[in-house]
């Protein structure tokens, strides 16, 4: 006789079992998720104000600072915030980006300005600019983000310092110079981009993996300290239609594989999907917001069935192009 006292793991036949019931609880979870957002959000637009996001924090003239704002996530974050009646203080790395954005924010873009966010005195030149115009950002979208792909093995030492000089350090230079005036006025939002890779620490991805559960864990305490009176969310997009495969470095056997990859990025979800779930945030206020179903399943599997999750590495690796 089976013994099923077996964790899913260790027998096949509880294992499929298992899974099932995951399967259908996260279908029937998604659904009824599903369902309520459009509920709220039907009523949130029948009652609506100019300038008003939801029901939530009136927008209109709101100073909004977004790193790597010259494409991506970060450009639909700026323009869907200046939609909304915000200023917008944008920085990016590639100035033709930056002229570009600029003219679609027109009377909008508060201060424009090409930062490198790894650079400590470029980022506090773009506060003192941004502090300048405004007594304090009310909202802060740490978005500036690079990829590396590749083992740990093929990974060197220079793309490690490029990739946490943006990653992490970016983030973490976003929030030194701009958080302590949001402290002084006790009131603000920081959003710090993270990943479906800050929660699933997926193979051949290392560095990578390893910035964005640093940004996660960084926003949860920073979540913590600043409480109750600065908010601070961790996005964890999945699979986004961006360049970040594009202007990112691979390593080792994924070189042959960068223009793959970069078709297969092509296949996610917009970045206004992202931009939307940040303002849907600013009223709910999460510790953590998933953006795409990929996101969303994986972190539900994080918190039901770790052991699990392990397993399916491979199969994610083959939806972003990284394995056949």
């Amino acid at each position: 006789m089976r013994d099923l006292r077996q964790t899913p793991d260790r027998d096949p036949i509880v294992r499929r079992v298992f899974l099932r019931g995951i399967c259908q609880y996260l279908a029937r979870d998604f659904h009824r998720r599903t369902e309520q957002i459009a509920r709220e959000g039907r009523a949130d637009r029948g009652m609506s104000l100019p300038g008003s996001h939801r029901g939530g924090m009136k927008l209109a003239g709101k100073t909004v600072v977004v790193t790597g704002a010259g494409s991506g996530i970060g450009r639909a974050t700026a323009l869907a915030f200046a939609r909304e009646g915000a200023r917008i203080c944008a920085c990016d790395v590639a100035q033709p980006r930056l002229d570009a954005l600029a003219a679609e924010l027109a009377d909008r873009a508060l201060v424009v300005r090409r930062v490198d966010v790894a650079d400590r005195a470029q980022m506090r030149g773009f506060a003192e600019a941004v502090h300048a115009a405004a007594p304090a950002a009310d909202i802060v979208v740490n978005n500036a983000g690079v990829a590396v792909g590749g083992s740990f093995l093929d990974t060197s030492l220079d793309d490690w310092d490029w990739l946490l000089g943006i990653n992490l350090r970016g983030v973490i230079h976003g929030c030194h110079f701009f958080v302590p005036k949001m402290v002084e006025r006790r009131t603000g939002h920081v959003f710090n981009i993270s990943s479906i890779l800050g929660i699933f620490p997926a193979p051949n991805v290392t560095a990578y993996v390893a910035s964005k559960f640093a940004v996660l864990g960084f926003s949860q305490s920073l979540r913590a300290e600043l409480a109750p009176d600065v908010h601070v969310t961790a996005i964890c997009p999945g699979m986004i239609d961006t360049a970040i495969i594009a202007d990112g470095r691979l390593a080792g056997d994924l070189v042959q594989r960068k223009s793959k990859m970069t078709e297969r990025f092509k296949k996610g979800i917009p970045p206004s999907r992202v931009a939307d779930a940040i303002l849907e945030a600013l009223r709910t206020n999460p510790a953590v917001r998933t953006v795409g179903r990929d996101a969303w399943a994986i972190h539900k599997l994080t918190k039901l069935a770790p052991q699990t999750l392990q397993r399916v590495g491979s199969a994610l690796q083959r939806r972003f192009g990284a394995a056949e």
